[in-house]
């Protein structure tokens, strides 16, 4: 991402320290911020967990999240790790932090030590996210830039229909940002689902790891399947292309949500229980 720059660390692999890795399950609202990734202009989640842990402990320690949210991306369970040189208990760092991150609205929801070999980023299995789509007359006041408003209403059946076009290993260079760094554009989707909760469409996604912007560019084009624009075979079309012209109108950030990330036997038990209800990764943003 341009503009990002690295935040100066204290302590080293390679310093005689024994160092802890501490592991963090976060929530946080996204709309006041530049995205996940320190920026040398701007606020960002990692930047202010980071200054966070410089006030209550003095280190100056690197976070590293499992997904590179952009700006205005929510999370409800995003995961991230740190090193301490001190064996701080992990409730206590928990508590600290929070109290160091008022007023921004983040949260450390679970903090625990981890093995070394643990890495938030590449040890993740699978990442969920979560997109709202809510569908009336009246604009939202309490969701207001937690959704995207469309006042039309939508098909989620045939959203649905379409949405499983996507399930399963395919090339998404159609639904991918041009400014995507990832290797390849080869993903696998393990599930897509689109379901009508009230007045809000959801949308829940599941993969290891995501393109930059795949989520939103392929929830933008379902939309149209919603509006009648387009039908399901449209959405196959435009996946088969594989040119970024032939994609729908991408999805405001608004309405997305990482909402979960899970992780295997990278150590005897699990590094960080997911929370509740909500190699080459190059993320959703």
């Amino acid at each position: 991402m341009e503009g990002a720059v690295k935040h100066p660390r204290l302590f080293h692999w390679d310093d005689q320290l024994t160092m802890r890795r501490y592991a963090i399950t976060i929530e946080y609202d996204g709309t006041p911020f530049v995205g996940w990734q320190r920026q040398a202009a701007g606020s960002s989640i990692q930047g202010v967990l980071e200054d966070a842990i410089f006030k209550f402990c003095g280190e100056r320690a690197g976070v590293r999240g499992a997904g590179r949210t952009d700006a205005g991306v929510h999370a409800t369970g995003q995961v991230a790790h740190f090193d301490l040189s001190k064996d701080w208990e992990a409730g206590r760092v928990r508590d600290a932090m929070n109290f160091h991150l008022r007023p921004h609205p983040v949260a450390v929801l679970q903090c625990r030590q981890a093995d070394d070999r643990f890495d938030a980023r590449f040890s993740a299995t699978k990442r969920t996210y979560r997109y709202r789509i809510l569908t009336r007359r009246a604009p939202p006041v309490l969701n207001r830039d937690r959704v995207w408003w469309l006042t039309a209403h939508l098909d989620a059946e045939a959203m649905a229909r379409a949405a499983s076009h996507f399930i399963g290993r395919h090339d998404f260079t159609t639904f991918r940002a041009a400014q995507c760094q990832a290797k390849s554009p080869v993903k696998t989707l393990d599930s897509f689902s689109v379901v009508r909760e009230g007045e809000e469409i959801v949308m829940c996604v599941s993969a290891r790891s995501f393109l930059h912007n795949q989520v939103r560019s392929m929830v933008g084009s379902l939309k149209l399947v919603g509006e009648g624009k387009w039908q399901a075979g449209d959405i196959a079309a435009a996946l088969a292309v594989c040119d970024r012209s032939a994609c729908g109108p991408v999805a405001p950030a608004s309405g997305l949500y990482l909402e979960r990330v899970d992780y295997g036997a990278v150590e005897d038990e699990q590094p960080l229980a997911p929370a509740e209800g909500a190699g080459d990764t190059s993320d959703e943003h």
